[in-house]
């Protein structure tokens, strides 16, 4: 599936599960409501996990392509925080 798909996907989730869990509020409180609402609250935390990586995905490929137009070097595929290690390029570059 592509990407874009993917990020429709997870954003359909999410709008259902918030559906879901607002049905589950509205209810008188029973063990069942209570049921309802945790697994409702628990899908819409899994496709605002799926959604928020898939963004990033997205976001990560642009740059790649940006990067490519402008003739950079390859953006890294470690973190950041491991750039701080890497051997600064001179200036001017």
């Amino acid at each position: 599936m592509a990407l874009p798909k993917h990020v429709d996907d997870a954003a359909d989730r999410l709008h259902e599960a918030f559906a879901r869990i607002e049905e589950a509020r509205a209810r008188p409180t029973s063990q069942e409501s209570l049921r309802e609402w945790l697994s409702a609250l628990t899908d819409y935390a899994q496709a605002l996990m799926d959604l928020h990586e898939f963004t990033n995905e997205s976001v990560h490929e642009k740059l790649h392509v940006l990067a490519g137009l402008l003739n950079a070097e390859p953006l890294p595929e470690e973190p950041l925080r491991d750039l701080a290690s890497r051997p600064q390029p001179p200036p001017g570059r």
